[in-house]
């Protein structure tokens, strides 16, 4: 077995309860005296707390999904003008993607606060979106520096979101199976992601608190797997259709995954059986099928905006993002298909 594997660098802090000075002991370690606390209006209950202990010149509340940019534009220029010397994150991946998006052009270090699932905290990827096209890209600079994870911030996701953005989670440890540059150490990871996932969301669904720690650690593990493996079929799908029709991007891929599996399932023998073997369920098909039931988990992308004559509209840009080693041949017919599916909420083919 020949391979090479890379580990991103970063400070991983799980301190359930403990927020505000886990992010005070990472900020002071970053000689961090002019810090831009980024946070949403709706976020700001959760930041308080966080911003009472830093040393704060800036606060930024402009937060938009999929970061257009002149979002990200305005972002920096506060910035600039602040003199910041470390950008701080608190809420779901919209929140943390407009911190790396400043981080990208400043090289400004980053601690990131998740109050969601996303996942983006703990990868090297950045996504800005400019005329309903959504472009992606990987660079060092927008890696966090630190991640503090508080368990306690996440109980008061309501559980449809916190269910799409589970399942955003999961999509991230699916698509690492079999990403372009997949590893048997990618798999593993993934593998133990979905099954902390599969075992927390059930109880988060149901509004129990006991299972946020759980699937918040499978969250992590999903997006390091993710970040090492890379982007395949599925991201590839939701990037396009996010920027395009400007859709939720958790719900996106709650409806999408299903789908995506269902279809490359059967050219991945391998990363099939351990997708299952997480599970504990006789197919990947049949485990994730049952986790969504548990979960009532999103359906069809017409119920998120998506209109029925953006399926063409979409399959040429999908085409042509989709890497060339999908373990399943993509070609207009079986994408469009697929696609018709995820937009109608049809069982995956």
């Amino acid at each position: 077995m020949r391979f090479t594997h890379e580990t991103l660098p970063q400070r991983v802090v799980f301190a359930p309860g403990a927020a505000a000075d886990a992010v005070a002991a990472e900020v002071d370690a970053l000689d961090g005296r002019r810090v831009m606390l980024v946070a949403s209006e709706r976020e700001a209950a959760l930041a308080d707390p966080i911003a009472a202990g830093l040393p704060v010149a800036l606060r930024h509340e402009e937060v938009v999904m999929h970061v257009p940019v002149p979002v990200a534009e305005r972002a920096r220029q506060a910035a600039a003008e602040a003199d910041v010397d470390v950008v701080v994150t608190v809420g779901g991946g919209s929140t943390t993607g407009l911190g790396k998006a400043v981080a990208l052009t400043t090289g400004l270090p980053l601690v990131a606060v998740p109050t969601t699932y996303a996942g983006s905290e703990a990868t090297d990827v950045w996504g800005l979106t400019e005329d309903g096209t959504k472009t992606t890209g990987v660079d060092r600079r927008v890696l966090p520096r630190s991640v503090v994870y508080d368990a306690t911030l996440l109980t008061s996701l309501p559980a449809g979101m916190a269910v799409a953005s589970g399942l955003n989670a999961l999509a991230h440890c699916v698509d690492a199976m079999w990403g372009p540059r997949v590893d048997p150490i990618d798999q593993a990871l993934a593998g133990e992601g979905i099954r902390g996932l599969a075992a927390g969301l059930p109880a988060v669904a149901r509004g129990e608190d006991a299972g946020v720690e759980q699937t918040l650690y499978g969250a992590y593990l999903a997006a390091v797997s993710f970040a090492s493996a890379g982007s395949g079929m599925h991201h590839k799908i939701c990037h396009v259709l996010g920027g395009m029709f400007d859709l939720p991007h958790a719900q996106t891929h709650a409806v999408v995954l299903p789908h995506v599996l269902a279809f490359n399932a059967p050219h991945a023998p391998e990363a099939e059986r351990r997708i299952a073997a997480a599970f504990d369920a006789p197919s990947a098909v049949a485990g994730l099928a049952a986790l969504r039931r548990a979960v009532d988990a999103p359906v069809a992308l017409r119920d998120h905006g998506m209109p029925e004559d953006g399926i063409a509209a979409a399959v040429p840009a999908v085409l042509a993002a989709i890497p060339a080693d999908n373990p399943t041949p993509v070609t207009i017919e079986n994408l469009t298909a697929l696609l018709r599916a995820a937009w109608a909420g049809e069982e995956p083919a």
